[in-house]
């Protein structure tokens, strides 16, 4: 009889008592703005190489190119190759040219784009699980503004990495990022600074798109899905699929870019990325708009990679220190 009167209390206890389940997806509060832009300054010590890398095959002029060249641009041992030669004929601090206009970049455009979306992300959606539309409109509004304000480091960043192949009397030999904001706003105008805005800001919004909402819908397919835990093994997986779809989406557009920004002189005709396109598929090719794909991949991979897990733990972090 007390058996029986007290097991109903005990089962009660023990609900009460049991932890609760574990949403799969939790998003208490947006993390700190800056959480982005220091995950992405840390993994930029580690791609910037590649970047370099990637920027030189980029500015490569061919003529009567064919699609076998074309492909050859694209393999690891062309990348290897030119790595070794940078190294060979400039020395190896020259693979880190322009490391202070990459930082300058990733501290502007990372950290607007990364602090952007998550603040936009906690507003659409709080704590619930954001759908499709929801992550593809905050990481467009978010790449949009990003790429705009990260522009100008952009221009000196391209400008520095590609000056070791230009004949000597062309070189800038800018001496760091702000030496060369101030040279190009002294000898050319300040609106030089803007080339290649739109190229720059419409491969931030397909790259934050490709990005960021391809990262989020990695990870919670395989948390949902597969049955991953939240942790480094789904971080690194999803991350580095997000990195090879951005690398695919953003390679024409990022080869226009580079072009633009690279160039002495533009006029107006020259500025349009669609004609650039075009003109680089008749003359060059349809391989010539995805030239760099590999290096771009090698870069943009480990980038990737770094960037996110050093970016969840800033967030596990901030979470466990606001319990406390």
């Amino acid at each position: 009889m007390l058996a029986t009167t007290l097991k109903p209390s005990l089962e009660t206890n023990s609900t009460i008592i049991s932890p609760l389940k574990q949403p799969k997806y939790s998003q208490t509060q947006a993390s700190p703005f800056w959480f982005g832009g220091a995950a992405s300054c840390l993994a930029t010590f580690v791609s910037h190489p590649f970047d370099l890398t990637k920027v030189r095959l980029q500015t490569l002029h061919l003529e009567n190119t064919t699609f076998w060249s074309e492909f050859k641009l694209l393999s690891p041992s062309r990348m290897f190759k030119t790595i070794w030669s940078i190294a060979r004929h400039e020395g190896f601090t020259a693979l880190y040219s322009g490391l202070s206009a990459s930082l300058l970049r990733q501290g502007t455009y990372s950290t607007i784009r990364f602090g952007l979306y998550d603040q936009f992300k906690w507003y659409v959606a709080g704590d619930q699980k954001p759908t499709v539309r929801q992550l593809i409109f905050c990481s467009t509004m978010a790449g949009a503004l990003g790429g705009a304000f990260g522009n100008p480091s952009d221009v000196v960043n391209v400008r520095m990495q590609n000056d070791g192949q230009l004949p000597v009397n062309q070189r800038r030999n800018y001496k760091n990022v702000v030496d060369g904001l101030i040279r190009i706003c002294r000898e050319e105008g300040p609106k030089v600074l803007l080339r290649g805005v739109g190229s720059s800001t419409n491969r931030a919004i397909l790259i934050t798109v490709s990005q960021m909402s391809s990262y989020d819908m990695f990870k919670q397919k395989l948390i949902d899905k597969l049955n991953f835990k939240d942790g480094l093994v789904s971080h690194f997986i999803s991350s580095l699929l997000a990195g090879l779809v951005a690398t695919t989406v953003c390679s024409p557009l990022d080869v226009v870019k580079t072009r633009i920004m690279s160039a002495t002189y533009l006029d107006d005709r020259k500025r349009n990325p669609i004609k650039i396109m075009t003109c680089m598929v008749k003359t060059e090719g349809f391989g010539s708009l995805f030239r760099g794909w590999m290096p771009a991949f090698v870069r943009l991979g480990p980038h990737t990679i770094v960037t996110f897990i050093v970016l969840e733990q800033l967030k596990e972090w901030h979470k466990k220190k606001t319990l406390l």
